[in-house]
């Protein structure tokens, strides 16, 4: 994934993530969906946020305001080249949160799965 075929959005809701999900499938494009399935402690998003990948490394959407997206983004890629779906699970403890700059501790469940 290069630089150059990243671009990011942020949008609204869910919605408009499966909208932006359709039209990449209408193109030909190979996506993977990542959703937020469960969330202990702190989480900035909430279950059921949404961010899409696609083979080509768009994303829209968002399942962590930035903590793990990369880390998910990795994830996805892996999904799509191997067509199976998984489960995410990242925490930190909120003494650990402190020293990275993070408010408090949380912990975040995410769902990646492949769009057909």
């Amino acid at each position: 994934m290069s630089n150059e075929t990243v671009f990011m959005t942020r949008l609204g809701d869910s919605e408009d993530v499966l909208d932006q999900v359709h039209a990449w499938r209408q193109a030909g494009e190979s996506v993977a969906l990542a959703t937020v399935v469960g969330t202990w402690g702190s989480s900035p998003r909430p279950v059921g946020s949404q961010m899409a990948i696609t083979a080509s490394g768009r994303v829209t959407g968002s399942v962590s305001g930035g903590c793990v997206e990369s880390a998910v983004m990795a994830a996805a890629m892996v999904t799509l080249s191997e067509s199976r779906p998984q489960l995410l699970d990242y925490g930190v403890s909120t003494e650990r949160a402190w020293e990275v700059g993070l408010a408090c501790g949380g912990q975040l469940q995410v769902f990646v799965e492949e769009v057909e």
